[in-house]
């Protein structure tokens, strides 16, 4: 569930698979496991998105794409003065094998864990501002009308970037990968074991039970164990702050972490010792 102090988080949905989002407190914080593309025109405030290995900061007018069954910490502040606000288009399976089934051609779909920027593309940009305006519609927004705006979306990413096909033309289902590989690399993202199982190709059981014989202890325990020692480690080498870090390590709750830090390693974050 997404977590923040005092949240006040607005979502304005013209259709299914087009929002306006608008938030006004501190930050607002989430793990995310994208079911389909997501394409979003950022307005204003501050946006930034944690990735395994990598993340990404974005700034008003930037527009990206987050492929699907990519799993990412997404944390959102407001700036300037001014809220987090930025429209997002769900690009879904749906709508991109009817659009694919129209074309001929040959495309080599492939996996990517990449986000795609496009800054603020004036091709984007316009066909995601010609939006803002339905939003103050009190009548229904006409799903023909939605159709249209999206396939021109996905049209434009057709014509700026190239390898795109490749990303939208794919519709596969993750299929069973090296448990350990994935864990060492996604264990700070907090999501329900089910999800884990799903991209890892498992079914809650097997994950499961694959789990335990791969690290010879309980998801839980070893969850909890990795995301301290990751946050160990930035405090003590990269002199970072508690404040600054419980959040990217997968814990929801200042009081919680310092709670489980202390039980873990016997003394209270900011006693670490920095060298």
């Amino acid at each position: 569930m997404p977590m923040t102090r005092d949240m006040e988080f607005k979502t304005n949905y013209i259709t299914p698979d087009i929002k306006l989002s608008v938030f006004e407190d501190e930050l607002f914080k989430t793990e995310v496991l994208f079911e389909h593309h997501l394409l979003i025109w950022f307005i204003s405030g501050e946006t930034k998105i944690i990735q395994a290995g990598t993340s990404y900061v974005f700034n008003a007018g930037d527009i990206f794409l987050i492929p699907r069954n990519q799993v990412v910490t997404i944390i959102n502040y407001p700036k300037d003065g001014l809220p987090h606000k930025a429209v997002g288009m769900h690009l879904t399976i749906e709508r991109l094998r009817d659009f694919y089934s129209k074309l001929e051609m040959k495309s080599e779909a492939g996996f990517t864990d990449k986000i795609y920027s496009f800054k603020n593309h004036p091709l984007l940009q316009s066909c995601f501002s010609s939006l803002l305006p339905y939003f103050d519609l009190q009548e229904k927004f006409p799903e023909s009308l939605a159709a249209l705006k999206i396939t021109e979306a996905i049209t434009i990413l057709r014509t700026i970037d190239k390898n795109v096909d490749g990303i939208l033309a794919n519709f596969d289902t993750p299929g069973k990968i090296d448990l350990a590989k994935f864990m060492e690399s996604h264990f700070m993202f907090n999501l329900p074991l089910e999800k884990f199982g799903y991209l890892t190709g498992r079914s809650l059981s097997t994950f499961n039970r694959d789990f335990r014989k791969t690290f010879k202890a309980t998801p839980q325990r070893w969850l909890t164990k990795k995301r301290l020692e990751l946050a160990h480690y930035q405090i003590a080498a990269q002199a970072k702050k508690p404040v600054d870090v419980y959040l990217e390590v997968g814990f929801e709750d200042l009081s919680h972490f310092s709670f489980a830090f202390k039980k873990h390693f016997g003394y209270i974050p900011t006693a670490v010792v920095r060298n």
